[in-house]
């Protein structure tokens, strides 16, 4: 449990569990250990090579079982990100809940069932791929 809080409690890590493809980079607001209020900044390249910047700040962390991160600024006209880390006779596991909203209305609605839904879907299958793969 102290090892896998002490990883995803680092900002930095985001990178290494975050598909090369979606042209990750943090910008600013990763210098030190997650804390209620922390601001980060990062630069995505997720459709077509577009850049956009993305913030968000962590709102709640209890040390060692979770934290929560929502947006800021960004591509979504909500995004809520809750993080459970507990422990099982295998090992340990992180429970990712989302609650995110497109906007522009129909569009968004198309757009998310076309490919947004998708490739949520697709990023949090490879952290869980990348975690299982450093930890294991």
């Amino acid at each position: 449990m102290d090892e896998a809080w002490v990883f995803l409690s680092d900002p930095k890590n985001l990178k290494r569990i975050t598909p090369d493809y979606m042209g990750f980079d943090i910008l600013s607001g990763a210098d030190r250990k997650m804390f209620p209020g922390q601001i980060i900044q990062y630069r995505l390249t997720p459709v077509l090579g577009i850049p956009f910047r993305w913030v968000t700040e962590i709102t709640h962390v209890k040390e060692g079982e979770y934290f929560v991160d929502e947006q800021r600024f960004g591509p979504y006209s909500f995004w809520h990100h809750k993080h459970f880390i507990y422990p099982t006779e295998n090992g340990v596991v992180m429970e990712d809940v989302v609650d995110y909203k497109i906007p522009l209305g129909i569009l968004g609605k198309l757009a998310h069932m076309i490919f947004v839904k998708y490739k949520v879907k697709q990023i949090f299958t490879y952290r869980e791929k990348a975690l299982n793969e450093i930890f294991n």
